[in-house]
This record gives structure tokens, C-alpha cells and sequence, in this order.
């Protein structure tokens, strides 16, 4: 290895640490995402050629912990209390007096900074690096999430710079989701059938807590700090010039704080985020003030469960009594159903407020609700206003029915069991068609590379699609007069399109967007009909033979094809050349045929996924929970209910070595067979 490789390679960290600062903590980005993706590519093959140059807290190792079985528990160095709330201006100057009181009137100054809606976790450096990160738990133990938190783009692997170097220190602030992440989890879990989170914080919390830290990274969630502690302790003599220290050290800090000269001032800043906090990209519901000094928080000291120099005023909800006029359904890109309530104008905070959401009709049941009833409507940590209860029952109401077509194409709508949301089940609803178009065309769907957001919006804005069987009539003459696109590009989007024809059936089930088929229940499918007809024709029963499909996914896949729009897709399809028959493949066998392994706990060399595929390879299959079904349980280290599972149903329990062991029957069985 030469000099010159190292040096790149330590170029290369400080260059993408420095445009993840930019980026995640200063919002002020120098590159292209398409230019640090380059980077981060660069430096990933420089080490996985070279792995000793590879150490923790590069930015290519933000995310590559194996999933766990559980967290350990880490005791705080000192507790991580909650704070006493000030529900309104009065409750916040009795504080004040008992602050005054307390110091005997000594001079003093608040620092003011906004109450952010997430939750809290300690990162621990040592050396500069992370070392390790630590939820709040109950305050006094936590739980260790450092694999998770590495994937936070905004908290430091390493620091930049030497303002916080010596001894090891501590960081204390809030994970939080920022308001269009939380959105976008929001509409994936609505596609993949799953319940809506209720707000960012919830989400958060789930994401931190996530057993694989892929899930973290997926959630894009972000890392505010606003406390500097050396064993336990504040480190410096002011709260405002930790903050200032952590800043200057490259943590995200809030910028929206405020040093309070007195009482009045505080209230100040108190009242003018009321309203401008409702601009920020994150959840905020109320201010903390804290008392400056350092020296004087030892004064004022502790309550068993709070500090008694700090407070935490949390802003009241916007709220105001309205009639309930009518409810309609909207009808969302992925196909879901949402009442809307419509009110009769009220004016709340300042804003005038006609519309608000009811989710589904489990929420309309849970108020319930009719129209024509008085209900209170509520603007809190949301902009978007909330009916919070029934104030008085209308003289004429009458109930809402969620109705039996979609309002938009007529198809026809389907409510799982156990499922909150109603849906359109029509792929080329109007409403859904330009989701379906991006599904269809996406990498491991049909993989039509061109087929982006931009373009498919000129499409529909065109007229140029109506479903996704149009794609296969596209003309390149009809892309050149798109913005854009010139000969050359139409050119390769008309190649693309071309070329998916050929993808084999499980891209294309995958691709006709079934609701709760993803890519394995798709291979699974393929696998075991052969072919998309028999799939369309087989019953409910017939489709829960296939391993890992359950009533659930059976009933949706039954209703999808009974739906008369998709079944025109198909045909359209099918006339456009697609794959429709699986290439038959040889099955596997060996030692492992008709068992069933279930993988828990971390393995002394193999990673899971090399595991798994050896199992295949060996005829066996891969469950990914213990059942009476499972034949054996392959355990590593930190091995967790799995293996309880395992032990508490007598399922024989196999370790590496054995599994090795059992593997090596095969290859000396197939030399057998070549020698006879």
C-alpha cells in the first residue's frame, strides 16, 4: 500500500465530514447530492480494497450494524431528569418568584431555547470519536444505541475541530424527525398497508429503537444538543458558553435561542414564537428556560424528578367550537381514502379554518362523530387542525358511510382486517397513477432507468398516460417535445421501457403495486404458480399454500384481481409483450431439503445473508421467527428470544461449527456421486 492511497483516503474523510456538517448542521450545502454520493463511492472502494485503513468513525460506516436481538442497559453518568411545565404565564412567574427567592435576590439571567418535540439521548466521545450513545430510559438507565445513532447524519463520528478535545466528554440533546421526513414515512407506511404514525416524536422514538440500524438510517433523523458535560457535570460555567462550545465544536445547536436579560424578556421571546415556531421544518410545542449560571443551578439544586433552574412553558392549543357541515373523501396518491371534515369557517389563532383531517373511520367512530354536530377544533403541535371532540349533537345529524366506489375512478374500494385505511385498489386511478408510474418504473421493480419524477409528471400533465400500459405506446417523437429532452435521452427512456419487457414475472408482480405484495412476496408467488394467470385465477385458499402468505395478503391479492380495471391492465400488458410465465428453475437440494432454519444472535464469521444463501444453495429455507414448523435455530453470540423460543419448544439449537458441519455433507455427498 502506498502513502499516496492513505492520504486519499484521509482527504477524503475530512472532505465528506466537511460537506455532512454544511449539510446536516449548517443547512448551507457546497456539493451536489450526485457529487458526495461520488465521494462517499470513492472512499468506500479505496477501503474495502485496503480494509485496515477502514476505522469506525469514517462516514462510509454510518450504517453497518447487524440487527440485534435487544439493547443493554447503560447506567447516565449523572440523571437525565425530566422538567417541572409552566402551563400558562402565571404558573411560569411563580416560578420565576421561587427562582428569585431561592438565589435571595441576587442577580440573575435565563437562557431561552425552544422545546423541541423528540426525545433525549447522552453521546458519549472519547479521543474526539463517538464512543457510545445512550437513550434517556428512566433517567437514571438507558439504553445503548450507538449502532443507531451512528446513522444521524448530524451528530459527529469525529470532531472537526479541537475545541472539545482531551479527556473524554459528554453530549446531551433531542432526536427529533423533521416534519417532510415524518411525511414521507407517513405515505410509505400507508403503501405498505401499515397504521400512520400519530406524530414525529413517536416516530423518532421507534426509529432510535429499531433493532436494525438500517431502519434508523431510513427514518432521516436529526440530533439538536444543549448540554456539555465532563463527568457528569457541566463543563463549563455557563449554560450559554456550552452551547456556544458545542457550536463552535460542529454539533448541531439550535439557532433559535436567547440569552434573557430578566423576567420580561424571557416572556418576550416566549410570545414571539408562538406563531413563527409553526414555520420551523420540526415539531415544536413550548420554550425552556434555564438559569444561566452554572454556580446558581448548584444553589437552586434538585426535586427528586426536576431541576429547580429550569422550566419547561409549553404553549396551549389553539382551540375553537365550530359546526361540522359535511365530510368528504380524498383520495390519496397511494390509493388511500381520507375524510376531510368540512367546517363552517371559524377563525382560530388568527387563521381562518374550514377544513380538517379525520385520518379514517376508525377516528370518526372513536369522536363520535355525525354531521351536523358542534365540535372543537384544536391547531396544537400540527398546523394542520385536528376535530378534538363533539361539543354539542346536532338536531339533524346523520351518520358518515365511507363510500363503496372510489369517488375518483369508480373502482372499487377494499378495507383489510385489522387495517385502518379504506383503498382504491384500480393501479391507474388517476388519483394513484403518478405513485403507480414511479413504482412501476423504479430499480427493483421494472428498473426503467430515465422513468424519474420529472418526467412522469410531464407525462400526466401532458396527457401522455393515462395507465401503465401506456408506457409500451410511447413514441420517441412524443418525447422530444417534453422540456428537457432531446433526442438522445428519448432515445435511451424509449430503449428502457423497450427493455423491461423482459424483466422476469416477479418484477412484474411486484410492479402491478397489489397492496401487501413487495419484492419476496412477489418471488414467493412466481415461484410457486409459474405464471401471473394462475395467480389472477387461484382462490384465497390455494394462495395461502404458498409459504409466508397469510389470509391477509391472500384476500388483498383476490380483491385486486377481482377489481374488472386491473384486470384490463393485465390484458394491456400481456398484449405489450411483458413476461407472464416464471423461467422454471431447477430446485435445490442437499442435506438441508425440508428444513427450516431460523437465524438468530451475531455468527463468528458468516454474515447472515452468507448463511442464508448457503442454506438455500442446500435445499433448506429461511424462516424469520420460531414456530413449531422450524427445524433447526442457527445461534451466534447475543442470540435473544429466538433462542427462548427455541429452547422453550425443545427446536434443536445448532451453532456455527455444527452448521458448518451439517453443510459439509453436502460437498462430500456430491464428490461421492462424481466418483461413481
Amino acid at each position: 500500500m502506498t502513502d499516496s492511497i492513505s492520504k486519499r483516503v484521509e482527504d477524503l474523510r475530512k472532505e465528506l465530514e466537511h460537506h455532512e456538517y454544511l449539510y446536516y448542521v449548517l443547512d448551507r450545502p457546497e456539493i451536489s447530492d450526485a457529487d458526495f454520493d461520488r465521494l462517499t463511492r470513492e472512499l468506500r472502494d479505496l477501503e474495502d480494497a485496503h480494509p485496515e485503513l477502514r476505522t469506525p468513525d469514517s462516514p462510509t460506516q454510518r450504517v453497518g450494524g447487524r440487527p440485534r436481538e435487544g439493547f443493554v442497559k447503560v447506567p447516565h453518568s449523572s440523571p437525565m431528569l425530566s422538567l417541572d411545565n409552566a402551563l400558562n404565564e402565571q404558573e411560569l412567574r411563580e416560578f420565576d418568584a421561587r427562582v428569585r427567592s431561592l438565589l435571595k435576590a441576587a442577580p440573575y439571567e435565563y437562557v431561552a431555547e425552544l422545546k423541541l418535540d423528540g426525545l433525549s439521548m447522552a453521546a458519549h466521545y472519547l479521543d474526539r470519536r463517538l464512543d457510545k450513545a445512550v437513550t434517556r430510559g428512566d433517567g437514571r438507565v438507558g439504553e445503548d444505541v450507538t449502532e443507531n445513532a451512528r446513522t444521524i447524519r448530524s451528530l459527529p463520528l469525529h470532531l472537526r475541530t479541537n475545541e472539545l478535545s482531551g479527556d473524554a466528554f459528554e453530549v446531551r440533546g433531542e432526536v427529533v424527525m423533521q416534519r417532510r421526513s415524518f411525511e414521507r414515512l407517513n405515505e410509505e407506511r400507508e403503501t405498505a398497508g401499515l397504521s400512520r404514525f400519530a406524530n414525529p416524536r413517536n416516530a423518532a422514538a421507534g426509529a432510535l429503537r429499531a433493532l436494525d440500524p438500517s431502519v434508523t438510517a431510513a427514518r432521516q433523523l436529526d440530533y439538536f444538543t444543549y448540554f456539555l458535560l465532563r463527568d457528569g457535570r457541566p463543563a463549563l460555567a455557563t449554560h450559554w458558553e456550552s452551547l456556544e462550545a458545542l457550536k463552535a465544536a460542529g454539533f448541531k445547536v439550535n439557532p433559535h435561542r436567547h440569552k434573557c436579560r430578566d423576567f420580561a424578556d424571557l416572556l418576550k421571546f416566549i410570545q414571539d414564537w408562538d406563531e413563527k415556531r409553526h414555520t420551523l421544518p420540526y415539531e415544536t410545542d413550548g420554550v425552556v428556560a434555564k438559569i444561566n449560571s452554572v454556580e446558581q443551578q448548584e444553589q437552586l439544586g434538585w426535586t427528586a424528578k426536576a431541576p429547580r433552574w429550569a422550566i419547561a412553558f409549553k404553549y396551549p392549543a389553539r382551540q375553537a367550537s365550530t359546526l361540522l357541515e359535511n365530510i368528504e373523501v380524498q383520495v390519496g396518491r397511494t390509493g388511500a381514502l381520507t375524510p376531510v371534515a368540512h367546517l363552517k369557517p371559524v377563525n382560530l389563532s388568527g387563521v381562518t379554518v374550514s377544513r380538517a383531517t379525520l385520518h379514517n373511520e376508525d377516528e370518526i367512530a372513536r369522536l363520535d362523530l355525525e354531521i351536523g354536530d358542534t365540535v372543537l377544533v384544536e391547531r396544537s403541535g400540527d398546523v394542520i387542525p385536528k376535530i378534538v371532540r363533539v361539543v354539542e349533537r346536532g338536531t339533524s345529524r346523520h351518520p358518515f358511510r365511507m363510500p363503496r366506489r372510489c369517488p375518483v375512478c369508480g373502482g372499487h374500494i377494499i378495507r383489510q382486517e385489522g387495517e385502518a385505511a379504506s383503498r382504491c385498489v384500480n393501479t391507474n386511478c388517476p388519483a394513484r397513477l403518478r405513485e403507480s408510474l414511479l413504482h412501476f418504473a423504479s430499480r427493483h421493480v421494472m428498473d426503467i432507468d430515465g422513468l424519474g419524477d420529472a418526467l412522469v409528471d410531464q407525462l400526466l400533465n401532458r396527457g401522455l398516460v393515462h395507465s401503465i400500459a401506456d408506457l409500451y405506446d410511447l413514441k420517441i417523437d412524443q418525447l422530444l417535445d417534453l422540456e428537457r429532452m432531446g433526442k438522445k435521452s428519448a432515445t435511451k427512456v424509449i430503449q428502457n421501457i423497450d427493455t423491461s419487457r423482459s424483466r422476469p414475472l416477479s418484477r412484474l408482480i411486484n410492479g402491478l403495486g397489489i397492496p401487501f405484495v413487495g419484492e419476496r412476496t412477489a418471488q414467493l408467488l412466481a415461484d410457486h404458480f409459474g405464471s401471473l394467470d394462475d395467480i389472477m385465477n387461484a382462490r384465497p385458499e390455494t394462495l395461502q399454500d404458498v409459504n409466508e402468505i397469510g389470509p391477509k395478503v391472500a384476500e388483498s391479492i383476490r380483491q385486486f384481481f377481482a377489481e374488472e380495471r386491473n384486470r384490463e391492465l393485465v390484458e394491456r400488458l400481456r398484449a405489450a409483450g411483458l413476461v407472464f410465465a416464471a423461467q422454471k428453475q431447477r430446485k435445490a437440494t442437499g442435506p438441508l431439503t425440508g428444513l427450516t432454519f431460523v437465524l438468530t444472535g451475531t455468527l463468528p464469521t458468516l454474515k447472515r445473508e452468507e448463511a442464508k444463501a448457503r442454506i438455500e444453495e442446500a435445499g433448506g429455507k429461511v424462516a424469520g421467527s420460531v414456530s413449531t414448523k422450524t427445524s433447526f435455530v442457527l445461534a451466534g453470540e447475543d442470540a435473544g428470544s429466538k433462542l427462548e423460543k427455541a429452547q422453550e419448544l425443545k427446536i434443536p439449537v445448532v451453532n456455527e461449527e455444527q452448521f458448518l458441519a451439517m453443510l459439509a455433507e453436502q460437498h462430500h455427498s456430491t464428490a461421492r456421486n462424481k466418483e461413481s
